[in-house]
Order: structure tokens, then sequence, then C-alpha cells
């Protein structure tokens, strides 16, 4: 397996880390390769990220995939996996991967203000009814297409700063039905106290 500070860091960007003082904070430190339980259970809570590719002369296009919480599912200690829904039928992403299979996930989580990035090598897979029925929730809408596989060989994770909170409904509505609940039974003590008059 190359070397995760590799693939993390190109000669040019190692290069730029020594002019500019940063490449000692990055030399012999120990990057995650495997599919830690945290990492396992952060996946678990998403419902959104990014997929970067690039064709074979290197024109990058970033794809924003969404689904179910979860939907990025880990099928291995190095390998991750989503169902591709039907999108916008230009497939840039399947066409980058044809010939060049370096891919990137970003993940950025606004609720617990965490990124994570993850280095790999991803393929496309068709007409495989066992792996879609591991990555397939029936109870969401979008129609799967195929389903795409992410081998991993390197992560990390950033620090949470300039990621400013926001929240999606599913995370804000235990919350408002709590405030919706108090201000009944508000309502409900201020009409007895006036009926009390």
């Amino acid at each position: 397996m190359t070397d995760p500070d590799d693939v993390m860091f190109s000669p040019a960007v190692k290069a730029e880390q020594t002019r500019l003082g940063s490449r000692a904070m990055f030399e012999g430190r120990e990057w995650k390769t495997e599919i830690t339980d945290d990492l396992r259970q952060f996946l678990g809570i998403v419902d959104t990220f990014f997929l970067a590719t690039a064709s074979a002369d290197g024109r990058p296009y970033i794809q924003h995939r969404g689904g179910p919480p979860g939907f990025l599912k880990t099928i291995g200690t190095h390998t991750l996996a989503f169902a591709d829904f039907a999108g916008n039928r230009q497939y840039i992403t399947l066409g980058h991967l044809k010939e060049n299979d370096r891919a990137h996930i970003f993940v950025l989580h606004f609720a617990t203000q965490q990124r994570v990035k993850l280095w790999g090598r991803a393929r496309v897979v068709e007409n495989d009814l066992e792996l879609m029925e591991r990555l397939v929730d029936p109870t969401y809408k979008a129609r799967p297409q195929r389903a795409i596989v992410f081998t991993l060989e390197t992560w990390d994770i950033n620090c949470p700063q300039h990621i400013v909170p926001r929240y999606s409904e599913v995370e804000i509505a235990p919350g408002m039905n709590r405030l919706v609940a108090r201000i009944k039974e508000l309502e409900e003590e201020v009409a007895r106290l006036k009926a009390g008059r």
C-alpha cells in the first residue's frame, strides 16, 4: 500500500509545506488507514457528502451526494459504498471513474462542526443485487441506479474552525416539538387563569 502521507500530499504540496513551515507537523504522523468505530458511527448520521473525481488529464469535478442518514455505508475495514441515485444525467463522475479511479470523499457535518476527508479509489458497480440490498433504504423514495464502491487509502479529521453550525429539520425536530408542547401547556394555563377571574 502507498504511504498515506504520499496519498495526501504530493511532492509539490510537501514543498509548499516546507516553504511555509508546516511540513514538520505532518512528518512521521500516523494517519488513519482503516475504518474505525468512531468513523463508522459518524457516517451513520451523515446524510450528505461531496465526492471528488478527476478525468485522465486532471480536470476535477465535485459532486454532491445525499440520501437518508447513514447511506454512505461501511462494508469492510477499508471499503465504503453508496447507492448512486438517479440525477441530472451528466454522468461526469461515471466517466471520470472509467479513466481515473482516484477519488476523494469530503464530509462536512454542520450540526457537530466536523469535517472528515477520505482519500481512496472508487469504482462503479452495476447489476449487483446483493450489494444494492445492503445499500438501499427501501423507505427512501429516490431510485438507485448503481453502486459506487470506495476503497479507503487514508483519512483525516479537520478542526471545526470556520464551520458555522446549521441543523437539518430532523436534527431540530425534537427541540421544536418540546417547545411546541410547552407553548401549548402555557396557553392552556393562561386560558385557565383567565377563566378563573
